[in-house]
């Protein structure tokens, strides 16, 4: 086992869990720049795609329900909901640190299958991340992707993103202005309107 511990995939785990911080029960229903998800949605997304990152890793726990296509509503109360999101996250992150650092074939949900271990824990670490941008958006909160995250994110994001846009998992990229900060760089090319 690796006491291997994955800073891009903690730091983005750290933002979503910022903005759950800031989450009110009022909240839930409100809009996201996911079309047609609400913020339940959109966290129950983020929390299945956490646990599929762990499962592929770990061989068992896969979601019981479609992440890509979130009900919206939940299973118990609001904080049982936001301590459910919170777990998957440490789940995934158990997960990770058991993948060696220079590890060249970590298991990952993705249609790409196995991919370098930095790679993999980044492409964990985007979906949690830019998941916590539509949060904060919906939701009035400051974003929570700074640059430096943003800067660490994007090689992993033009790893992967192309074959994922035709599974309809981001929209098209936006055009870059090339005066903005990495994280208006990264939105955009998730296409996001930054």
């Amino acid at each position: 086992m690796s006491s291997n511990t994955w800073t891009v995939l903690d730091e983005s785990h750290a933002a979503l869990r910022a903005v759950l911080a800031g989450l009110r029960p009022a909240d839930l229903t409100l809009p996201t720049p996911c079309e047609s998800w609400n913020v339940t949605q959109v966290l129950q997304h983020a929390a299945g795609d956490q646990l599929g990152f762990a499962a592929a890793v770990t061989g068992e726990g896969w979601p019981a329900f479609d992440p890509f296509a979130p009900s919206g509503e939940l299973d118990g109360d609001f904080d049982a909901f936001v301590a459910f999101v919170e777990e998957t996250m440490r789940a995934s992150a158990a997960a990770w640190a058991t993948i060696a650092a220079d590890a060249t074939d970590a298991p990952t949900p993705l249609p790409q299958g196995k991919m370098a271990g930095w790679l993999g824990a980044g492409a964990c670490g985007l979906d949690a991340a830019v998941h916590a941008w539509d949060v904060a958006v919906a939701t009035g909160q400051p974003s929570p992707l700074p640059d430096a995250l943003a800067e660490r994110l994007l090689p992993v994001a033009r790893e992967i993103v192309e074959p994922l846009r035709a599974y309809g998992a981001y929209a098209p990229a936006l055009p870059d202005s090339g005066a903005d900060g990495s994280a208006a760089t990264l939105l955009r090319y998730l296409g996001r309107t930054a």
